[in-house]
C-alpha cells in the first residue's frame, strides 16, 4: 500500500484515494466521519467501543464496495456512512432488546435499504448544521448555559451557582428564554424543503 501524505479533501478524493489504496484515505474518513456515529451510538444506549465496531464495519463495506465498483453514491459519503451506521445499531439494538435468536441479516441485507436513510440522514444534517449556526449566534450565557445543561450534564443548581442566579427558579426561567431563543434562530437558520 502506497503512503501518501496528500490532503483529502473532498469525497472524490477519498474514493480515489481508496482506489489507489492509500491508508491515509482511511484514515481521514476515521477522522472526519467517526465523531457523528460516536455521539448517535452513545445517545442511542451504545459504548464508545459500539461505536468502533458499528463504524468499522460500515468503512469496511464502504472501501469493499468502492474496490469492487459496486457503488453508486448518491449522496455524500458521511451521509453514506451514517445512515448504515444508524441502520445497523438500530438492528443491534432491536435484536438484543427482544432475545431474538433469530434470522440475524448481515451487513450486504442492510446495505440494501442504506439509501433510503440517506435522504432523512442528509435532513438529520442540515439540521445538526443549522443548530450549530444557532448555538454560535446565541451568544453568552445562553451559549455556556444550554451546552452545561443539555451536553455537560450539569443540575440546575450547579449552574445556579455558575451563573451567579439568585436561586433555581432564575435560573430555569433563564434557561427557558435561552430555548426560547435558541428555537427562533435555529427555524429562522433551518427551512426544511
Amino acid at each position: 500500500m502506497s503512503m501518501s501524505s496528500k490532503a483529502f479533501v473532498t469525497d472524490a478524493d477519498i474514493i480515489r484515494g481508496i482506489l489507489d489504496e492509500d491508508e491515509t484515505a482511511l484514515s481521514r474518513l476515521y477522522k472526519l466521519h467517526f465523531p457523528m456515529v460516536l455521539y448517535f451510538v452513545q445517545s442511542n444506549n451504545g459504548t464508545e467501543d459500539d461505536a468502533k465496531d458499528i463504524f468499522q464495519e460500515a468503512v469496511i463495506v464502504f472501501y469493499e464496495k468502492i474496490r469492487a465498483g459496486q457503488l453508486e453514491l448518491n449522496c455524500q459519503i458521511k451521509t453514506y456512512l451514517y445512515s448504515i451506521c444508524r441502520r445497523l445499531w438500530l438492528k443491534r439494538l432491536s435484536r438484543s432488546s427482544r432475545f431474538s435468536t433469530g434470522l440475524i441479516e448481515d451487513t450486504e441485507a442492510e446495505l440494501t435499504d442504506a439509501q433510503e436513510d440517506a435522504d432523512q440522514a442528509e435532513q438529520n444534517e442540515l439540521k445538526f448544521t443549522a443548530m450549530g449556526n444557532a448555538l454560535a449566534q446565541l451568544g453568552e450565557p445562553c451559549k455556556t448555559l444550554l451546552e452545561d445543561f443539555y451536553i455537560r450534564s450539569m443540575g440546575m443548581p450547579e449552574i445556579t451557582e455558575k451563573f451567579g442566579y439568585n436561586n433555581v427558579d432564575s435560573a430555569k426561567n433563564q434557561k427557558y428564554k435561552c430555548l426560547m431563543r435558541l428555537k427562533k434562530l435555529f427555524f429562522s437558520d433551518y427551512q426544511q424543503p
